[in-house]
């Protein structure tokens, strides 16, 4: 079981009090962004840099800016970067049709249309890697390979939560005042967030059986105190889906890409560097 042990070079925010004041690391100048109109939706995207793609897919309540500490190193890595926002988070809107994971896989394969994108290696979290992983079951041809962060595949995989807990405070608060800022209903976050939490209740429900038709490569990668996920659900889902590998983050938790980005993103250039180019 391969571990990402190098020691981070970079500024920690173990505790979110950084993310809570000022989100993520503003984002660089985009290629191009925009919106386009899908399946009852309008959908925000951006690119940066040149190079084999890698789509970011953010977590629930989020939006793609929270990929700030990743996306300059990939792009200084060589990879074009396609940030979108997930229906009804951020810039994106939605319609008043329930939140579906395969929905959101849809709006992604919208994005690469307009792009023109043939095939793109996706990176997920949380409910991104959700997302990210149907994308690599339901149209392999398009997906090079999935970075699975933070999720389950079906209800058994989720932690009770041990509340009150100061970092999913904080950065409940910093999703709050983020939505607040770049929708385009600012006053309807606690809407938003109850029919996000609708989806996560009742979704993903894939079982084994459909975890083995996967023929992506795919890395399972698990923090060591995710607040969310339960371990053996993530070693379950690697012996499950054909060839995956098991990468375990040590020392951070659902929020790795936030607490220790050197460390987050040197896991994922290991992954895409062993990924055919796109």
């Amino acid at each position: 079981m391969p571990r990402s042990d190098q020691p981070p070079t970079g500024a920690h925010d173990d505790d979110l009090l950084r993310f809570e004041a000022q989100g993520a690391a503003p984002l660089p100048a985009a290629t191009d962004q925009g919106h386009f109109e899908n399946d009852g939706a309008r959908i925000w995207y951006a690119t940066y840099g040149a190079g084999s793609p890698v789509i970011l897919l953010h977590g629930g309540l989020g939006h793609g800016g929270n990929w700030g500490y990743q996306v300059p190193a990939l792009v200084a890595a060589g990879r074009r970067v396609i940030l979108i926002d997930s229906r009804g988070h951020g810039r994106s809107t939605r319609d008043q049709r329930p939140y579906t994971y395969e929905r959101m896989a849809g709006d992604v394969l919208a994005v690469m249309g307009t792009l023109r994108l043939d095939k793109a290696a996706v990176v997920g979290w949380s409910d991104g890697a959700c997302t990210a992983l149907i994308l690599g079951l339901q149209a392999p041809a398009r997906v090079t390979g999935v970075f699975f962060f933070g999720c389950n595949m079906d209800p058994s995989g989720t932690k009770a939560l041990d509340l009150p807990n100061p970092l999913l405070d904080r950065c409940f608060g910093r999703h709050t005042r983020d939505y607040a800022e770049l929708s385009a209903t600012p006053t309807e976050f606690k809407a938003f967030a109850d029919a996000v939490g609708e989806m996560m209740k009742t979704e993903p429900n894939y079982t084994a059986s459909d975890l083995a038709k996967i023929r992506v490569p795919v890395a399972i990668v698990q923090a060591e105190r995710d607040e969310f996920i339960k371990p053996e659900h993530a070693e379950y889902l690697a012996r499950s889906i054909p060839g995956a590998e098991l990468i375990i983050l040590p020392d951070v938790s659902h929020f790795a890409p936030l607490q220790r980005p050197d460390r987050f993103n040197a896991a994922i250039l290991a992954f895409l560097d062993k990924l055919p180019a796109a």
